[in-house]
């Protein structure tokens, strides 16, 4: 498609007539990029996504900021995906100190950034950073032209409210996210918004709503053929189903999903599986399966970086290691979560992770 459009028959005669025209081109080659990005992203194709990203960067580098900001965000969620989270916010750091130096700075350029920022600092334990991305996003807020955003921004400061324990606050913003992107007719972020909805009520132990709202969230990105993102939220409805007692229903779901999810798709989410099968394992007796999902998921963790999910699965090998007698390996496994901290609203999974 991108050859498509680099080869249309009217480019020729767009040059002809004048700089304006082929800066047009450009611009329209830009964002069918970014469309292209877009879908690869939804379809689990990172490598293509990435590609498609950078080309458009590169495409729009003269042209609205806020364009460009698109093209860094979705570079950035794809390396997100990808499991290189510390990676995906120096990439989003670098683009917010470039536009900072702007005058005056595009509002909603920095606004997209910041509200982008907050997933990858929260994955990485930075919840200092986290909060600060949300508040300098708040800042902006009244400034920003596009209500797509706004509503994008109400969405993602909902982890970090539900990380300080303000869980009425996260369901206002995500009910503001709601009824926005419904408005404007935008499914996929509005199953994005029940995906969210699901996370916070999994944290808050509401496992009722939290099933409807995943498996609403599930089905409305089926349908919209978001690959990776549905698998992703069938990994935390499988969470919910397996607190709920529906155990063999979850490891079903988790089963079937597992090769859909490896180190450098879905990465956290893929660490994630490995911990609920793990658990299951260790319900049913099974100490050596539990140890292997676990050692699976904390290689998946630790190269990710993922802070808190990284402590509760060294906490869990560490005390599966300690019950079968092998104290030393598991003092190795305390020692790699030490450094981090897991808390309510801090792992990919709920509940809090003493609770697990």
């Amino acid at each position: 498609m991108v050859t498509e459009i680099s080869a249309d028959p009217n480019a020729e005669a767009g040059a002809e007539a004048g700089p304006e025209a082929g800066a047009e081109a450009t611009a329209q080659q830009g964002l069918a990029l970014l469309r292209l990005g877009e879908a690869a992203l939804d379809a689990g194709e990172l490598t293509d996504a990435r590609k498609h990203f950078t080309a458009a960067e590169e495409q729009l580098a003269d042209g609205p900021v806020a364009q460009r900001a698109a093209a860094v965000r979705g570079r950035a969620l794809s390396h997100l995906l990808a499991g290189e989270v510390r990676y995906a916010s120096h990439l989003l750091e670098q683009a917010i100190g470039q536009l900072e130096v702007d005058s005056p700075p595009d509002p909603d350029a920095l606004l997209l950034l910041h509200v982008a920022a907050i997933g990858p600092y929260t994955d990485l334990g930075a919840y200092t950073r986290a909060a600060r991305a949300a508040e300098q996003a708040l800042n902006l807020a009244p400034s920003a032209t596009d209500p797509a955003l706004i509503a994008l921004m109400h969405r993602s400061i909902a982890r970090t409210l539900i990380v300080a324990g303000r869980t009425e606050e996260a369901e206002a913003s995500l009910a503001k996210a709601q009824e926005i992107f419904h408005r404007l007719g935008l499914h996929t972020d509005l199953a994005h918004v029940h995906w969210m909805r699901g996370y916070v009520h999994a944290q808050d132990g509401d496992l009722e709503q939290a099933e409807r709202e995943l498996r609403t969230a599930r089905d409305m990105l089926a349908a919209g053929n978001a690959v990776l993102f549905t698998v992703q939220a069938e990994v935390e409805l499988a969470d919910v189903l397996r607190r709920r007692g529906k155990g063999p229903e979850a490891e079903r779901l988790l089963l079937a999903l597992l090769d859909q999810l490896t180190a450098y798709r879905g990465a956290v989410h893929a660490g994630g599986a490995h911990r609920l099968l793990g658990l299951m394992a260790e319900e049913r007796g099974d100490n050596e399966a539990a140890e292997e999902h676990y050692v699976s998921a904390l290689a998946l963790l630790e190269r990710a970086g993922a802070a808190g999910d990284l402590a509760d699965i060294c906490r869990l090998l560490g005390d599966l290691l300690r019950r079968t007698g092998r104290v030393e390996a598991a003092l190795d496994a305390y020692r790699t979560g030490l450094g981090h901290r897991a808390a309510v609203g801090t792992t990919t999974l709920g509940p809090a992770p003493a609770d697990a």
